[in-house]
C-alpha cells in the first residue's frame, strides 16, 4: 500500500514552487514511496553495542601550522601580471550594487 499520495507530492511541489503534472505527480508519490520503504528498512537493522562512525580516519582538526612566506618577485612584478591596476591596486569588477 502506498503511504505518500498524489495529493502529498502536489502539495510538498507546490510549497517548493515546483511545477508538477498529475503523470510527474503519481511517479514521484511511487519513487518516494520507495525511498521511504528503504528508510524504514534501514530503522530495522539492529545496531545495538555499534560505535557511531562520524569521522572514519580517526583524524581529528589537522592543521598547518601558519607560516610566512616572502614572495620571491617584488610588488611591481606582481602587480605587473594583474590585468589592471590603479594607484598600485588590482582593479576588478564591482561585485555588489550601490
Amino acid at each position: 500500500m502506498s503511504k505518500i499520495t498524489t495529493d502529498e507530492v502536489e502539495r510538498i511541489a507546490k510549497l517548493a514552487r515546483i511545477g508538477v503534472t498529475p503523470a510527474e505527480a503519481k511517479n514521484l508519490a511511487g519513487e518516494l514511496d520507495a525511498i521511504v520503504d528503504f528508510v524504514e528498512q534501514l530503522q530495522a537493522v539492529d545496531i545495538e553495542g555499534v560505535e557511531p562512525t562520524d569521522q572514519v580516519t580517526g583524524l581529528e582538526n589537522v592543521l598547518r601550522d601558519d607560516v610566512v612566506k616572502r614572495a620571491s618577485q617584488n610588488r611591481d612584478e606582481l602587480l605587473a601580471n594583474a590585468p589592471q591596476v590603479q594607484d598600485g591596486y588590482i582593479v576588478v569588477k564591482r561585485v555588489m550594487n550601490g
